[in-house]
């Protein structure tokens, strides 16, 4: 049996839309078995009321293990821990993508590298922002060069910590790329490129003071923060309760806080504040995830 832990990620981080992304120490845990005939799958103790073709950690894994000629009967696999919400921006589909190529892998006796499994899982995905975070670990800037996936780990500084905001409603990512504009003005690139460059240095220097401006950003946030209820509220809350930055995490619906380690009552006003919404948010104080998936 392969028992595979995946961590939840944030993408696109204020100004690095469809590039930044970073794994978070919040987890799917998937067990899975090859068997002699069949296919099971088990969510939480209870059969899946997922139809298997839109399974991703079993699409996936099949698809690999065709690909690589690997001759197999039957699968049991079991989701033992399902943190990642669904449809929420932190990385549900990526995390079934990377724990079925992963499971591959191992049956096949660990013939792909760890650029090999990128490959292959942004070429499900369709880009790479989540999928490399979940894979390494970190926070990680990704771009595609034609169809190769290029990838750089980004230093995070020891006092920073992500206040994950996740609602009780979904935002489909469909729904959050179809109100993005098809063209960007010369000084919304110029805008993004300059806190884009700047949020890297920032975080690689540790310069949390720069890391409000440094997510300002012009190319999704103001045209997606009106389809997640009450998201302007809350920014301005997490602002008055000291806050370093925010930002949608991925297209939505789930929102992020950047907060100083040493902010001690963040977390407790925040929730506060936030239960007198009308909407429920589950909340977390995480740290950064730098291991990325691994086999336990």
């Amino acid at each position: 049996m392969i028992k595979i832990r995946i961590p939840a990620t944030t993408a696109n981080m204020g100004p690095g839309f469809d590039s930044f992304g970073m794994a978070l120490k919040f987890y799917n845990e998937i067990w899975i078995e090859e068997i002699k005939q069949g296919i099971q799958v088990i969510q939480e103790g209870k059969p899946s009321e997922i139809p298997l073709e839109d399974n991703l950690i079993y699409t996936s894994l099949v698809k690999i293990l065709n690909k690589y000629g690997y001759d197999y009967h039957g699968f049991k696999i079991e989701v033992k821990e399902c943190n990642i919400p669904i449809s929420r921006g932190l990385g549900s589909s990526a995390a079934c993508i990377v724990a079925g190529i992963t499971a591959a892998n191992a049956l096949m006796g660990n013939v792909l590298s760890t650029d090999d499994i990128i490959r292959e899982a942004v070429e499900i995905e369709g880009h790479p922002d989540n999928i490399v975070p979940a894979v390494i670990g970190g926070m990680v800037v990704s771009l595609m060069d034609e169809d190769k996936v290029i990838y750089s780990k980004v230093n995070i500084p020891n006092d920073l910590r992500m206040f994950v905001m996740i609602p009780n409603f979904k935002l489909s990512t469909e729904e959050a790329r179809h109100v993005l504009p098809p063209n960007y003005s010369n000084g919304d690139c110029i805008f993004n490129i300059s806190r884009a460059a700047m949020f890297v240095n920032a975080m690689n220097n540790g310069e949390l003071d720069k890391l409000r401006v440094s997510t300002q950003d012009r190319i999704h946030q103001n045209y997606r923060i009106n389809l997640i209820s009450d998201a302007e509220k809350i920014f301005e809350g997490a602002r008055e309760y000291g806050s370093l930055a925010e930002f949608i995490s991925g297209s939505g619906s789930t929102l992020m806080a950047l907060v100083d380690k040493n902010n001690k009552g963040f977390e407790k006003k925040m929730t506060s504040f936030l239960n007198k919404l009308q909407d429920k948010w589950e909340v977390h104080l995480l740290e950064a995830d730098v291991e990325g998936t691994t086999i336990l």
